[in-house]
């Protein structure tokens, strides 16, 4: 080995420890970056052998970046409901651009899940990239085609009503009631007669708009009653008071008060007009289970109603979000109705610590991690996903630098080399003086 392979030894010790350092440096830089993978500096010998000659060839050292991009962080908790972190294995799919995808081009993976809405409404982590997920169809159901994304929008989200769909009511209709004789169907909606009881219950259009609706009972015999739904608004909006009642029918009660028949809830149908602007409605009216005290009854009491149960909304405006472990992105309005919107996929990779990485704390796909999949959170290898949490950076600060002082004690050696190397050459060359 010549004393120049000695000097090109120290000068690869010092390039490689160099790097080494570098490495160490961007970790404890990156100490508190969401989402961030600590790199490990690896040392490769180079050639250093003896030839066939008894030769000793010159040797050095180099050092190779490797990744660590499996590692789980700490999660932390935030006030949040938007910080996402992942637990176990995947990716979050991200886009620089908050524009919908039918493929994998420009798409990008990233484990920082600081997402906030922009001034749209779109859902982007603090480096600029916009969280993609599938858009439920009106089933809840994803696509078809996996790979199609859209950007999280909660700015499309301006609000929702509910139509009225089921109403159950509690009641007693008092058992000494005097019969009407000569009862009709649609006597009590036409004045003809007078209900022996009656109450109106309020029920939600298909524009979040609360519409009256009348509950009139008549006894026409022993343990029967006779009821009417009868629409209280304006008559035009269900084409005439013509179509008023809305339904009519019979209920029976066994001799202890409990009821016999409907025996199944009512479709109760308001024939809503084109001038009303509202979709046609059905809604289930439900008396009670049969041989049960929960529903209407008939007991010598005064006739009353309890508070009825009925489901849907007036017209709510978005409140918030939620993402469950399972990705589903649910809208929260301030009416109380909450609806499943979007569904985050995590992206997995065969080798995830062959992503290339890029700026911003972000990986592309490369030829050593593999084709990208595209996975249900929970489903297939990928880990679930967890709301108002965000995974902590990998770095080691006591390792770290612990790695730097090994790095310059190494660095100090390699200097030595080339000092001495140099010496020797210095004595070679006075040999001539």
């Amino acid at each position: 080995m010549s004393l120049y392979g000695a000097l090109f030894t120290g000068v690869s010790s010092l390039a490689a420890n160099s790097r080494a350092l570098g490495i160490s440096s961007n970790n404890i830089a990156n100490v508190n970056t969401v989402g961030y993978k600590a790199s490990v500096a690896q040392f490769e010998t180079l050639l250093a052998r003896d030839t066939p000659a008894g030769e000793f060839s010159t040797g050095g050292v180099r050092t190779t970046t490797q990744q660590r991009v499996t590692t789980q962080g700490l999660t932390q908790n935030t006030d949040s409901s938007t910080d996402l972190a992942i637990s176990g294995q995947g990716f979050f799919v991200v886009s620089k651009e908050p524009e919908a995808s039918t493929g994998n081009g420009g798409l990008l993976y990233t484990r920082a899940g600081s997402f906030t809405p922009d001034e749209e409404g779109n859902l982007r982590n603090v480096q600029g990239f916009y969280l993609m997920a599938w858009r439920l169809d009106a089933n809840g159901d994803i696509p078809v085609n996996t790979s199609s994304l859209s950007p999280i929008s909660l700015g499309q989200l301006t609000g929702t009503a509910e139509a009225t769909s089921r109403v159950s009511i509690q009641a007693n209709l008092q058992a000494s009631s005097d019969v009407i004789a000569g009862y009709t169907a649609g006597d009590i909606a036409t004045g003809a007669e007078t209900a022996t009881f009656q109450r109106t219950i309020e029920i939600y259009d298909s524009q979040g708009g609360v519409q009256p609706i009348r509950l009139a009972f008549a006894k026409t015999g022993p343990n029967t009653w006779a009821y009417e739904a009868i629409y209280d608004g304006d008559p035009a909006n269900i084409g005439g008071a013509a179509n008023n009642p809305v339904a009519t029918g019979t209920m029976t009660f066994d001799t202890n008060g409990t009821l016999l028949t409907p025996a199944a809830p009512v479709a109760v149908t308001v024939p809503w007009a084109a001038v009303s602007g509202l979709a046609p409605q059905t809604f289930d009216l439900n008396f009670g289970t049969p041989g049960q005290t929960g529903g209407v009854t008939q007991f010598e009491t005064p006739s009353s109603v309890g508070s009825p149960s009925v489901d849907g909304a007036v017209f709510g405006r978005l409140a918030g979000v939620t993402i469950d472990k399972d990705g589903y992105v649910t809208a929260v309005f301030d009416n109380g109705i909450q609806r499943q919107v979007y569904k985050v996929p995590l992206a997995t990779f065969t080798n995830p610590d062959g992503l290339t990485a890029l700026n911003s704390n972000v990986y592309r796909v490369s030829e050593q991690s593999g084709p990208v999949t595209l996975s249900e959170p929970n489903i297939g290898g990928a880990g679930q996903i967890s709301a108002s949490t965000l995974e902590a950076s990998t770095v080691d600060l006591a390792k770290e630098f612990t790695d730097m002082i090994t790095t310059q004690r190494a660095y100090s050696a390699a200097t030595r080399i080339i000092s001495t190397a140099d010496a020797m050459l210095q004595e070679m060359l006075s040999i001539k003086r």
